[in-house]
C-alpha cells in the first residue's frame, strides 16, 4: 500500500506516524511545501517574544528524524499542484528547483491547513506587513524586528494569533495597538467575559481599539501607517496609526484549492467535506485539519474549528481507517486556552452569542469562586460562565478567566460535556482537593449547584442587562457591607447587608419584586433563600457587583486573595 500525504504539521504528520505504527510495510510519502514538516505552530508567537529562544525547539520532527524513526519519506519544499483522481496521481512541484514530477498513490490524505486572510486594501502588499502561519513567517517577523529595532507595531485582528502576538511584542518592549472590527476580542467569547480580557490587555500596555474598520496602509521610509475608522459613528474621520510593522491576524480560510480543482465535495466556506471517518467524497482520499468541515459537538451543526487537538485526532482516525480499524471523529467542542499576561482565558462548547445565532434555547450562570481555599496564601478568584439548557440543565459551554486554575476547570467541564453531562453530573463529580489546589467544593461543583438550583426552581436569576431596565415595582437590593457600598454601588439600589437581613425584613413591601446582588453572587443567593421563604419575590443577579463593575465600567479587579463571596 502506498499512501501520499499532502501537508504535515498536526494532521498530516500524525497520520504518517500512526500509519507506520500500524503498517510497517506501507510506503508513506509526505509532501510539505514549506521547509518544515512538523513544528510547534502554537508556539510561534512565543519565539517572537523571546520566551522561546532556541529556533531548533520549534521543530518537533525533521525529515531526517522521521526517516530514522519511522522510515517515512518526508519531502519538504514540495508543493502538490494537482490531483488526478482518475489515475490516482499527484502532480508535484519541487519549489527548490522548479521541476515537476508525478507521484502515484493508493490512498491520499489531504492536510493542507488554512491560509491567512489578506484583505483587498490599498497598500496591503507592503513588505512591512506580516502574517503568522509558518516557521518561515516567524523568522521573517523576528529578523525584521531585530534588523529595524522596531519600536511600535499595529496588530489587525484580535483572535488567538493577534492577541498572542500583541502580548509577545509588548514583552519585547514594543508599543502595540490592536485594531479589532467586532465589538470585542476573541469570537469564542461572549462580550461580558471578553470585557474582562479587555481590561487585562489594556493593563498590560496594549492600546486596544474596538469597532475599528481598517481602510488601507501606506508605507514610508519611516515605517507604515494604518488607516482606520471607528464604526461607532457614520461620519467618523479616518485615524492614522503609525508603526514600524503591521501584523495581519484577521482570520484564516481553508486551503482547499486542490480539493476544489479535483472535484471533491466542499462544505461551508469552501472547506473540505468528509464523513465521520474523515473520508472525502472520493473513497480513496481523506482529509484532516484546518481545511476540513466538522460537526460542532454541542450543537450538531457544521463548523470550522481550527485547532491543533482536533487535527491530531483526525490524522490518527484517518490512519486507523486506512489500516482497517473502524474509527470515527464525533466532532469538536472547540476547547481552547490562551495566556494574556498574568491571566488565563479558556473556553469550551458554545457561547451565548453562538446559541442566539443557532436558535438554541439556553440560560447561563456567572460565578466567581476561588481557585483554591481562600485561607491558603496566593489564592485568587475565577470568573466562570457556564451555559446550560433550561429544561434539564444540559451543559452547552463554558468560559473562564482568572490568574490560576482556569484551564483545569474548563478541561473538567469539556470532559463532562463530551458525555452529555447535566448540572447534576457536575454536582456529583468527585474532584481532587487540597488547599493549595482547590476547595472542598470545587468551582465546577459550584457551577453545578447553581445551575441545579435554577433548573429545579429553588432560585430565580437575572442578568445585569435586566437590572439596567427595571420592570415596574422592582427594586435592587445590595447585600454587601457598608464598606463595599461606599466604594461603588448601583444608583437607586437599597443596601441591607446579608447578616442584617433577617432583622430588617419589614423595610420593604412584600409585593415588590427584588433583584438581589452582592459582590460575587454567593451572599445574595443566601439572601434570596431567606427572602423567598419569607414570601418575597426575588431573583439573584448573576455574577454580582464585581462582574458588573468590570464588564460595564472597565474596572480592573485584582483577583488575588478574593474569597468565594467576593471579599
Amino acid at each position: 500500500m502506498k499512501v501520499v500525504i499532502i501537508g504535515g504539521v498536526a494532521g498530516g504528520a500524525t497520520a504518517a506516524a500512526r500509519l507506520r505504527r500500524l503498517d510497517e510495510h506501507a510506503e508513506i510519502i509526505v509532501l510539505e511545501r514549506t521547509g518544515y514538516v512538523s513544528y510547534a505552530n502554537c508556539g510561534l508567537p512565543y519565539y517572537i517574544g523571546n520566551v522561546i529562544t532556541d529556533r531548533a525547539k520549534l521543530t518537533l520532527q525533521t525529515p531526517q528524524s522521521f526517516l530514522r524513526r519511522f522510515n517515512i519519506d518526508i519531502r519538504v519544499n514540495q508543493e502538490a499542484a494537482r490531483i488526478n483522481r482518475a489515475e490516482k496521481t499527484v502532480e508535484v512541484k519541487n519549489l527548490s528547483d522548479g521541476t515537476t514530477y508525478i507521484e502515484s498513490y493508493d490512498k491520499l490524505i489531504l492536510s493542507p491547513g488554512a491560509k491567512a486572510v489578506i484583505p483587498d486594501l490599498p497598500g496591503v502588499d507592503s513588505d512591512k506587513i506580516f502574517t503568522l502561519r509558518t516557521v518561515e513567517d516567524t523568522f521573517a517577523i523576528y529578523d525584521y524586528i531585530e534588523k529595524t529595532q522596531a519600536k511600535n507595531a499595529v496588530v489587525v485582528g484580535a483572535g488567538f494569533i493577534g492577541l498572542e502576538m500583541a502580548e509577545n511584542l509588548v514583552e519585547r518592549g514594543i508599543g502595540v495597538t490592536v485594531l479589532q472590527r467586532p465589538a470585542h476580542v476573541m469570537a469564542t467569547l461572549d462580550g461580558d467575559i471578553a470585557a474582562l480580557l479587555h481590561n487585562t490587555l489594556r493593563d498590560g500596555g496594549i492600546n486596544l481599539r474596538l469597532r475599528m474598520d481598517v481602510t488601507g496602509f501606506e508605507t514610508t521610509d519611516a515605517g507604515i501607517t494604518t488607516f482606520a475608522k471607528t464604526l461607532e459613528q457614520n461620519d467618523a474621520p479616518t485615524e492614522n496609526f503609525d508603526a514600524d510593522l503591521v501584523i495581519l491576524a484577521i482570520g484564516v480560510r481553508p486551503e482547499s484549492s486542490l480539493a476544489k480543482e479535483a472535484g471533491l465535495e466542499l462544505g461551508i466556506r469552501d472547506s473540505i467535506k468528509t464523513d465521520d471517518h474523515m473520508r472525502t467524497s472520493d473513497p480513496d482520499i481523506y482529509a484532516a485539519g484546518d481545511a476540513v468541515q466538522v460537526k460542532n459537538w454541542a450543537t450538531g451543526s457544521d463548523a470550522l474549528i481550527s485547532l491543533a487537538g482536533p487535527a491530531n485526532k483526525q490524522g490518527r482516525i484517518i490512519a486507523d481507517n486506512i489500516c482497517g480499524i473502524e474509527s470515527t471523529f464525533k466532532g469538536s467542542q472547540g476547547s481552547s486556552v490562551m495566556k494574556a499576561f498574568d491571566m488565563t482565558v479558556a473556553t469550551t462548547g458554545i457561547s451565548a452569542e453562538m446559541a442566539q445565532r443557532e436558535g438554541i434555547e439556553y440560560d447561563y450562570i456567572v460565578i466567581r469562586p476561588g481557585a483554591h481555599a481562600g485561607y491558603y496564601p496566593g489564592g485568587g478568584n475565577i470568573t466562570l460562565k457556564v451555559l446550560f439548557r433550561p429544561s434539564d440543565g444540559l451543559i452547552l459551554g463554558a468560559q473562564a478567566i482568572g490568574k490560576m486554575g482556569v484551564e483545569k476547570r474548563i478541561d473538567v467541564i469539556a470532559t463532562a460535556m463530551h458525555w452529555r453531562a447535566t448540572a447534576h453530573d457536575l454536582v456529583e463529580l468527585d474532584l481532587s482537593y487540597a488547599p493549595p489546589y482547590s476547595s472542598a467544593k470545587d468551582p465546577v461543583n459550584m457551577a453545578g449547584f447553581t445551575i441545579e438550583n435554577i433548573v429545579e426552581g429553588r432560585m430565580k436569576q437575572v442578568q445585569w442587562s435586566n437590572v439596567e431596565n427595571l420592570p415596574e415595582n422592582t427594586i435592587v437590593l445590595d447585600t454587601r457591607t457598608q464598606k463595599e457600598w461606599d466604594k461603588g454601588h448601583i444608583e437607586g439600589a437599597m443596601l441591607i447587608p446579608v447578616d442584617e437581613l433577617r432583622g430588617r425584613l419589614d423595610e420593604r413591601p412584600r409585593d415588590n419584586k427584588m433583584y438581589v446582588h452582592c459582590q460575587s453572587g454567593l451572599r445574595s443567593y443566601i439572601a434570596c433563600r431567606i427572602l423567598l421563604q419569607e414570601g418575597f419575590d426575588v431573583a439573584n443577579v448573576a455574577g454580582g457587583y464585581g462582574f458588573y463593575d468590570e464588564v460595564n465600567k472597565g474596572a480592573s479587579v485584582n483577583p488575588e486573595q478574593v474569597g468565594d463571596c467576593g471579599l
